[in-house]
Formats: structure tokens, C-alpha cells, sequence
């Protein structure tokens, strides 16, 4: 006698099917996984790494220290611009304050304010600045505010510089060109602010 129900073994076929649909699930889920995987832990890597985080400070200035001969030292890293006006202030120190008197090959005999400043700056030192001037024009070098490694204040009466930390100037009363302990200051000794210029890069 002929059957009219369910053919026999459609429940097996069904279950089957469903087994074979979950396995496949399983497989593209896992590979979904894997793919996503690599680009998390390039993401982690990223967030950990010195140049991945966000706000990171870039790293300071090392700072020249004073030798007991009044000369300076060259701090490790500093630009190639920097340890030429360390050089070029070393050469002078110790030379007598007066007026310049420029001989073609940029040096001068006595150095008052403003002219050890262009000498450190200038030709001799870092490049960084064309011909030797006095304090009145250094006032408008280069761009308004403090540099990384070079700093010069300027009013229409004196001059200095800030090298790698250390301040560099040319006083009256026969002290001439010396690198000095105290840091920088805003004002001279008459209370006059002084224009605070930089380089930039420097």
C-alpha cells in the first residue's frame, strides 16, 4: 500500500541542512574574526608607541653646562647650528668689551653687547644671521618668542643671547664677552623689557 504522509528520511535531510548551515555560520564568523584581529592590535600598537599617543610632548632641549675655563659645553643632540654659536661664543670668550671694528673675515678685536651677539649669530657662528648689527634691529630678528635652543633679547640699549640654556653677553665696565650663570632675564638693569626673538627650528 502506497504511504500519503511524509516521505521518509526528511527529518534526517532537515537536520542535516541545519547542521551544515551552522557550520558554515561558524566558518564565516571565524574568519570575520580573524580578519578584524590584525588591525586591533596595529591599533594597540599604535596607542602604546611614543609617536602613537595623542598629545605626546616632544622632548626638551638638553642644556650646555660651564666649565671652570668659562667656556661651554656641547650638549649631545644639538643641532649642527647650535654647536657652531656654542664654538663661536667660545672663541671670544675672555676677549676685551669695546666697539667692534669688523676685519673681512668677521671677527673684531673687542666685542660690545650686540656685536658678541652677531658674532655667535653671524658668519663664525651659526649662520643665522647675515651681517653684524647692533641691539636696536636685533630686536625685530627672526620671529617673536622663545627658541628650542637659541634665544635673543634685545632692547635699543643691550643684547644678549640664550644658547642651549646658558646666557651669553658682552657687558660695559671691561667685562667683555662671558657666558653667565642665572638664566634669562626679562628686563636690563634700568627696567626696560627686552623683545624676545627666535628662529624658527632653533
Amino acid at each position: 500500500m502506497t504511504g500519503t504522509g511524509t516521505p521518509a528520511g526528511t527529518p534526517q535531510r532537515t537536520l542535516a541542512h541545519a547542521a551544515a548551515a551552522i557550520v558554515i555560520l561558524a566558518i564565516l564568523t571565524l574568519f570575520t574574526f580573524a580578519t578584524l584581529l590584525p588591525q586591533a592590535g596595529g591599533h594597540r600598537a599604535e596607542a602604546t608607541s611614543g609617536s602613537g599617543i595623542l598629545g605626546a610632548k616632544p622632548k626638551k632641549a638638553k642644556k650646555a653646562k660651564l666649565k671652570a675655563n668659562g667656556k661651554a659645553t656641547i650638549p649631545a643632540g644639538a643641532p649642527k647650528r647650535v654647536r657652531r654659536a656654542i664654538r663661536a661664543a667660545n672663541r671670544i670668550v675672555g676677549k676685551p668689551y669695546g666697539a667692534p671694528s669688523w676685519r673681512k673675515n668677521g671677527t673684531s678685536p673687542r666685542y660690545d653687547c650686540s656685536a658678541a651677539v652677531s658674532y655667535v649669530l653671524g658668519k663664525k657662528g651659526a649662520k643665522l644671521l647675515k651681517n653684524p648689527t647692533w641691539s636696536g634691529p636685533l630686536m625685530k630678528w627672526g620671529k617673536k618668542g622663545k627658541g628650542k635652543w637659541i634665544t635673543v633679547y634685545s632692547n635699543h640699549g643691550h643684547a644678549y643671547v640664550m644658547i642651549a640654556g646658558l646666557r651669553f653677553e658682552s657687558r660695559g665696565s671691561g667685562d667683555g664677552p662671558r657666558w653667565r650663570k642665572g638664566g634669562a632675564s626679562k628686563r636690563d638693569w634700568s627696567g626696560v623689557r627686552y623683545a624676545i626673538r627666535k628662529k624658527p627650528g632653533f
